[in-house]
């Protein structure tokens, strides 16, 4: 074997431990997402000269952190913890990150969770400040794919969401056996890809909200195709042979059709009136 098949043996999920308690390398990717993900936002919505305000989108942008930060951890509760039940009866316990007394962080993330939390922000804050919520959306639709670059590196190095095995040159070594990079391979095609493909195409479009439809109908076919590399979760398992994620993808496929659908529609009625 070859240092990259035992690259885990090489890396500390640890990055640093600051007074006994540990910062581990996924929180620091979380939170370069973050600033990467607002960085280029702003750069993009002068580029391109969307009509927002600065002190606009420094707000709009913790409306959705929150729906997004609430949303991932919620979905995750509600479709992959096998402790649903507890937190349901518990619910101060979703962010706790103490167990017996011990920091360990908080664990557990749904990316269709955060999905739904994003747009749930967008929709608050459109309400309350009288925006359009689809222009608000599709400020932020070409820097999501960046930041989510940045969040499966961190799950890479945290050593989870492994994928299936693998007999390839370049699989890694994972509890005896070799398995696919799948975080990276997502990283790749639901990240730098989509980012491309939109970074390319932004201009061309004509109604709004067109940005944040494909970027959510690019990621599912993404997700799709590479759920077919990566290990099903331990406590769901597969269902006729596709995954949870692959279910989920196929629902916002459909969410994203008929979103784009009705948009165009609203456009050209708008412009025949």
């Amino acid at each position: 074997m070859n240092n990259w098949n035992m690259i885990y043996s090489h890396i500390d999920r640890v990055a640093i431990n600051i007074f006994g308690i540990n910062i581990y390398w996924y929180g620091i990717c979380y939170a370069l997402a973050l600033i990467v993900a607002f960085s280029a936002i702003k750069y993009f919505i002068n580029k391109d000269k969307y009509p927002i305000k600065n002190n606009e989108l420094e707000m709009f942008f913790i409306y959705v952190e929150i729906g997004i930060i609430l949303g991932a951890r919620i979905g995750y509760i509600l479709i992959y913890d096998t402790n649903t039940s507890y937190y349901l009866l518990r619910p101060w316990e979703i962010f706790n990150p103490f167990v017996n007394g011990k920091f360990v962080g908080i664990s557990g993330m749904s990316y269709h969770g955060a999905v739904f939390g994003f747009i749930a922000g967008a929709f608050l804050y459109a309400k309350r400040y009288k925006k359009s919520m689809l222009l608000l959306m599709d400020s932020v639709a070409i820097a999501l794919p960046l930041g989510y670059i940045l969040g499966r590196i961190g799950n890479f190095l945290n050593q989870e969401l492994v994928g299936r095995q693998t007999d390839l040159f370049i699989g890694i070594l994972v509890n005896g056996k070799l398995v696919h990079a799948s975080q990276l391979y997502e990283a790749f095609l639901e990240g730098l890809c989509i980012f491309v493909i939109l970074f390319t195409i932004r201009r061309k479009l004509k109604y709004q909200g067109e940005l944040i439809g494909l970027y959510l109908l690019l990621y599912s076919i993404a997700r799709f195709f590479v759920e077919f590399f990566r290990e099903a979760d331990f406590q769901i398992g597969y269902f006729y042979g596709i995954s949870m994620g692959q279910i989920l993808s196929i629902i916002t496929f459909f969410i994203a059709i008929i979103f784009l659908f009705v948009i165009h529609k609203k456009a050209i009625k708008k412009q025949q009136l």
